[in-house]
């Protein structure tokens, strides 16, 4: 199965937890039905990307990552590539490049949310999953990032904009 076609999957089996995240998964659905492009960078008109949001073991933390070229405190994420099997692994592949950490797990291979933003380069599509870190992990700043910070969940509002705050509730609820 293509990239393309996992993606499709994901988007018509998951079961939006409101009438505003159908809207979107409707959209991405759209997107994607009319463009065999629509998972990749090269599509200008906006593509699907995936993003993770890092739990620590305890689920009391999340790690952000100051985006080296926005400036801003973010999940870890971004493009799909070629060798991404699935939505679900090109996620995890993201999180585990963006934070060092080896031994990432998924809380589950459902997103917990959909956001759709503008970027430098076009419209992101993000399906956005929920990533548990092991016990001890400590991230190292890759080439993406300014800084890694683990931040408790109630600490997100203080550093990070809506869309990571709303990831960060459904992260939340994802852990329990």
């Amino acid at each position: 199965m293509s990239l393309h076609a996992d993606a499709s999957r994901v988007l018509k089996e998951w079961p939006a937890p409101d009438a505003e995240q159908d809207r979107l998964r409707m959209a991405y659905l759209d997107h994607l039905a009319a463009r065999p492009d629509g998972m990749w960078k090269a599509c200008e008109e906006g593509h699907v990307t995936a993003s993770s949001l890092i739990v620590d073991a305890e689920g009391e933390q999340v790690l952000l990552t100051l985006h080296r070229k926005l400036r801003m405190w973010l999940q870890t994420g971004g493009h799909c590539e070629p060798g991404d099997s699935t939505l679900a692994d090109a996620a995890l592949r993201e999180a585990t490049e963006e934070s060092g950490i080896e031994g990432l797990s998924l809380l589950s291979h459902d997103p917990v949310r959909l956001d759709r933003h503008l970027t430098p380069c076009a419209w992101h599509l993000d399906v956005q999953y929920a990533v548990r870190a092991p016990q001890g992990a400590v991230p190292v700043v890759s080439e993406e990032s300014l800084d890694l910070r683990w931040v408790h969940f109630g600490e997100v509002a203080g550093i990070a904009d809506a869309s990571v705050q709303r990831l960060a509730t459904a992260t939340r609820e994802a852990a329990r």
